[in-house]
């Protein structure tokens, strides 16, 4: 009982520092609660480091921790829980480079009182799969797209299609984060919440599903949804150009301009807090920018968009099957990590080795850093490999027939090993864009404020770091399709094993 208490005592007051350090960053003062909402859960994001994380490493430790396949509807205790955020963490600790390692069990203390300030405020101790699944996808980093397409396949039947009343508890939970950060009245729950994003009449797929949550302006209740993700993106956006309030002589992230007043901008802690100086008004229409263009090259966009004479405008998402494909089962390749008693897993979590301060750092030092596709890609090939070769038929057969099935398992064989030497090429890109992103961001910005050669390089610094961040994106895509292709291999190697089994049945003549 005393321990009971004391573990409690220790929750509260760590919730408590949480929502402290909140409300020091003055985040009560944004006029508008669409931004104030969006702004209060990307703190909590940066603060529990759950932006680090996307959606599919989300999805890697619910596997690992065998909750993929779970009842939604059961309930977790918080050692569950705390198992699930402490399989996040220690693996984000292994992709991080060293000199970016994370504080692992702040981490996962933060986001677990978070998670039981959200969904159980009553203390039970206990929160369904399901809102731990719709939390994490929430705030989790990533494309919201991708987000999306999970939240979508939690709420949707087996031809495609989205069971109202799953959605319904989507809201209910997702609202939740919310009201955890004291929102309630902007964007709590209410019955009509559902009724106001999709007539009950229609059938809503998951294209249908993604034109309603990512159109612009998207449902009110979840307009804070694709805010969140803009805030994210734009928070590095440098824009030079003087706010005509505070007449600070650049801004970052987001740029506001009045569509009545003449060349009158703001930078986005002006606009927040409503601040408006001569012949501007709150009233007038403000349009939010992303980026900054020179006028050079407006120019240029402007007579490219009047010369071309299709769309320029992009869809907001590829065009998806409206019937999901049935998921490949590679349960006899890979299969899922044993599920230990939590007991172990925590002790395995948290006793350091060898008089080491965490037991994750030492596997990263003697990993050399092989990240978890890698390894899933290299099992793959080697279950392939063994496969192949163990399943050639010891019936009879002609030496063609045998040459000829020695020579295809080669090629698929060579395939196999091109795609493994692709894989470590991206890794190694990857590695090497990370350096080159660390020593990048080596200047600070108080020594560049007193020198203008200075404080040119780190803007040029800073545009080397956004390309960076793209490549890196773009090979982090690349990796995917090569995924994708291992898959499609595997499924013509046991189609060509089926065939070859066929046609070499004995058979007797009458």
């Amino acid at each position: 009982m005393i321990e009971d208490s004391g573990k409690r005592g220790n929750t509260m007051a760590e919730r408590r520092q949480l929502f402290a350090e909140m409300r020091a960053q003055d985040l009560d003062r944004i006029r508008l609660s669409t931004y104030r909402t969006a702004c209060k859960l990307r703190f909590v994001q940066k603060k529990c480091n759950l932006h680090l994380v996307d959606i599919w490493n989300v999805i890697e430790a619910l596997r690992e921790n065998a909750l993929n396949n779970l009842d939604p509807n059961i309930e977790l205790n918080v050692a569950r829980l705390e198992a699930v955020l402490s399989t996040i963490f220690y693996q984000l600790n292994k992709r991080m480079p060293t000199t970016h390692q994370i504080h692992v069990e702040q981490s996962i203390s933060l986001l677990l009182n978070f998670l039981l300030a959200a969904f159980d405020p009553e203390g039970h101790g206990k929160i369904s799969v399901f809102a731990v699944k719709m939390a994490l996808a929430t705030l989790c980093g990533g494309k919201i797209m991708d987000k999306l397409r999970y939240i979508f396949s939690m709420i949707s039947d087996s031809s495609g299609v989205m069971v109202y009343g799953r959605y319904d508890q989507f809201l209910r939970e997702v609202l939740k984060l919310p009201t955890a950060v004291f929102e309630g009245p902007s964007f709590g729950y209410t019955e009509q919440s559902a009724r106001s994003c999709f007539s009950q009449q229609k059938k809503v797929t998951l294209n249908g599903f993604l034109d309603t949550l990512m159109s612009d302006p998207p449902p009110q209740c979840l307009v804070w949804l694709p805010l969140l993700h803009r805030l994210a993106n734009v928070e590095n956006v440098f824009h030079p150009v003087e706010c005509s309030y505070c007449h600070s002589e650049s801004m970052m992230g987001f740029r506001y301009r009045c569509q009545q007043c003449h060349n009158y901008q703001l930078c986005q802690d002006c606009f927040w807090r409503g601040h408006a100086g001569g012949s501007h008004s709150n009233q007038h229409q403000m349009k939010e920018y992303t980026s900054w263009k020179s006028p050079a090259k407006k120019l240029t966009n402007a007579l490219s968009k009047s010369l071309s004479c299709a769309s320029s405008r992009e869809p907001l998402h590829p065009m998806f099957p409206d019937q999901p494909e049935k998921p490949l089962n590679l349960a006899h390749i890979v299969p899922p990590r044993p599920v230990t008693s939590m007991n172990d897993t925590l002790f395995s979590h948290s006793v350091p080795s060898s008089g080491s301060p965490f037991i994750t750092r030492s596997m990263l030092e003697t990993s050399n850093r092989l990240d978890e596709e890698h390894r899933l890609i290299a099992r793959y090939a080697a279950r392939l490999a063994a496969e192949s070769t163990s399943s050639q038929p010891t019936q009879q057969r002609s030496a063609p027939d045998i040459s000829f099935t020695i020579d295809a398992n080669k090629q698929q064989r060579q395939l196999i090993a091109e795609l493994e030497n692709k894989n470590r090429e991206i890794l190694q890109e990857i590695q090497r864009l990370r350096l080159e992103h660390e020593q990048a961001s080596q200047p600070t910005p108080e020594k560049a404020q007193q020198n203008p050669t200075l404080l040119a390089e780190l803007r040029l610094l800073r545009q080397r770091k956004d390309e960076l961040e793209q490549r890196m994106s773009a090979l982090q895509e690349s990796r995917r399709e090569l995924m994708v292709q291992l898959e499609g291999l595997m499924k013509l190697l046991k189609e060509e094993e089926l065939k070859q089994g066929v046609s070499y049945v004995p058979y007797c003549r009458s």
